[in-house]
């Protein structure tokens, strides 16, 4: 045995301790961000006309932008991007999808009957309902709407000033076209598709 292997078999060694940041309750952790500079670039990739009345709705297939109209409907715009920022319609399913006709969704119960427990006065306007538009829905009270909308897959005329148009799909119409259709009574779906998220793009 050399020398240099008696002074290493000797010699005490020490364990390395475990890293104090594995032990930190997860709130204490920080998570990577992403860099104003980024943030901007993804802001600005959705060309909208205004950040602040746009909104990033996330499904199963890809990401849409729905852009909104403050100016014939503010109070349902208002009622919306408060929803939005409480993550109120993250992981609401579309639980009512016709062929041809539109996708709802907006439901806390996935079924059609819930809310969020605050109506709102119409503001029926002469937005047409076109193939993206966003609409919403209500029982036949015209002042009944709360938290569930509608997208138009086509155009659907018969519906003109009598629910509230409050935006309009600018970009990823393909994938609400993708959003799982309905066979059952009314267009119910069976293990329908959710909203991943949606946000304000403002607020990206």
């Amino acid at each position: 045995m050399t020398e240099e292997q008696k002074l290493l078999k000797g010699a005490n060694t020490q364990k390395l301790e475990k890293s104090k940041t594995k032990s930190l309750p997860k709130e204490e952790t920080k998570k990577i961000g992403v860099s104003k500079t980024r943030a901007k670039k993804i802001k600005h990739s959705y060309q909208v006309k205004d950040a602040e009345n746009a909104l990033l709705l996330k499904l199963k297939n890809g990401d849409v932008v729905i852009e909104m109209f403050p100016d014939v409907a503010p109070n349902h715009v208002k009622r919306i991007k408060e929803l939005v920022r409480q993550g109120f319609y993250n992981g609401l399913k579309f639980h009512r999808v016709i062929e041809g006709f539109m996708a709802q969704t907006g439901c806390p119960l996935g079924n059609g009957t819930g809310g969020s427990g605050q109506k709102l006065k119409a503001e029926f306007n002469k937005m047409p309902h076109k193939r993206g538009t966003v609409s919403m829905a209500r029982s036949m009270f015209p002042d009944s709407a709360d938290s569930q909308f509608f997208i138009c897959f086509d155009d659907c005329d018969w519906l003109n000033g009598q629910y509230t148009v409050w935006g309009e799909v600018t970009s990823g119409m393909e994938f609400v076209d993708m959003i799982k259709k309905g066979t059952g009574q009314n267009g119910a779906v069976s293990n329908p598709d959710e909203i991943i998220s949606m946000s304000v793009i403002a607020d990206l």
